[in-house]
């Protein structure tokens, strides 16, 4: 059996998660704008459930959850929603970081095709930007500083909670792209001073195609958003269109289960690190990123002599592994958080990503292991 290690790309559905899509798609299939009868108001009453239940992980009010396709569809109405708003004040700088996930940096890089000044924060070799470095960034014309919570390739969290208290007496609105971390490293995103939150439902063992843009009000006033799209009102009009009942439902069973089985999972994922290293012994290779801020779901790690593609190719039949960010999986272009660390072309040219959850079974590690080995023998 193929054991799947591309848990950052998805994850596998819970199985509670997947009985209640299936209820919302078999039973009770209403729709939650038409609470004029049994099905319609069960629906709504579906999808206001699931919105406290996702506002429940950062600590944020119901009414600050937009729920959307996905975290790249909160991304773009984080960026782009607050356009309008920055050309009308004059706030037309923009702070984001080199490791930054493309949802985010192709919208910045949109704007400052348009006028708007772009500050891209740069890397160090552990993975992590510096919280000194946006500090030095902020201008009295900055409209919004971008960081992820979690790098999506490399595991690796962010400094969001130091930017954050940086932020403190700023106007600029702060977001955070938690793809990567939401429902899995709780604290960070739960300071006050985080405008918004992206998160997708299939990062945390939830159906893709649902996720959400938590906005938070700051002194009473909601971040000042304009929607992409036009046509029906749904979301505070900020993201018009039926809603996905049975996904919404299943994203905030989701999130549920991550608040409640956090710790579980947590020691989970680091017993299976532990045996992952184990597995790896005498083996030579390099971990990109520095583990002690690293996620204990994740390890990505470059093998001298053994190129990307065959290094997943030739294990295929054992695990499932990927080189890095699932959405530019399709493209030849090497990995731009890599090169943002800093690292050696050869070390990007040979770098995989291992990525696991607490339903992953054990490995074969050392078949793994000698399929690696003979390839890096035939380049000696």
């Amino acid at each position: 059996m193929t054991v799947y290690l591309d848990c950052n790309a998805t994850t596998p559905l819970e199985p509670r998660v997947q009985s209640v899509i299936q209820r919302y798609m078999e039973e009770e299939y209403g729709n939650a704008a038409s609470p004029v009868h049994q099905y319609g108001e069960g629906a709504r009453m579906a999808v206001e459930t699931g919105r406290t239940q996702v506002a429940r992980v950062v600590g944020a009010r119901r009414d600050e959850v937009i729920f959307t396709s996905g975290a790249t569809e909160a991304n773009n109405l984080a960026v782009l929603g607050l356009a309008d708003y920055g050309l009308a004040t004059g706030r037309r700088h923009l702070v984001t970081t080199a490791l930054e996930h493309k949802s985010v940096l192709e919208p910045m890089e949109y704007l400052a095709s348009r006028g708007f000044s772009l500050t891209i924060l740069p890397a160090d070799s552990s993975g992590r930007v510096s919280a000194q470095n946006a500090a030095a960034a902020l201008r009295p014309d900055t409209l919004l500083v971008s960081v992820m919570q979690v790098n999506n390739e490399t595991g690796i969290r962010q400094p969001v909670e130091e930017i954050a208290t940086v932020l403190e007496g700023h106007d600029a609105f702060f977001h955070v792209d938690a793809a990567q971390g939401f429902g899995k490293e709780l604290v960070s995103l739960q300071h006050p001073r985080i405008d918004m939150i992206s998160a997708s439902a299939h990062k945390i063992f939830g159906p893709k195609g649902v996720g959400a843009l938590i906005a938070r009000r700051r002194g009473g006033s909601c971040p000042p958003l304009q929607p992409l799209q036009f046509g029906g009102g749904q979301e505070q009009g900020l993201r018009p269109g039926t809603l996905a009942v049975p996904l919404i439902a299943g994203f905030g069973t989701a999130a549920s289960m991550a608040v409640r089985q956090e710790q579980q999972r947590h020691s989970a994922c680091e017993a299976f690190r532990r045996q992952v290293l184990a597995g790896l012994q005498g083996l030579t290779y390099h971990i990109n990123g520095d583990p002690q801020y690293c996620l204990p779901h994740t390890l990505n790690i470059s093998l001298p002599g053994v190129p990307t593609m065959e290094a997943v190719r030739i294990v295929k039949e054992h695990i499932a592994i990927s080189s890095g960010s699932a959405c530019t999986a399709h493209t030849a272009e090497p990995s731009h958080v890599l090169h943002a660390m800093g690292l050696s072309e050869k070390r990007v040219a040979t770098a995989i990503r291992l990525a696991w959850c607490h339903l992953t079974p054990p490995v074969d590690w050392p078949s793994v292991v000698q399929q690696w080995k003979q390839v890096m023998n035939k380049g000696e």
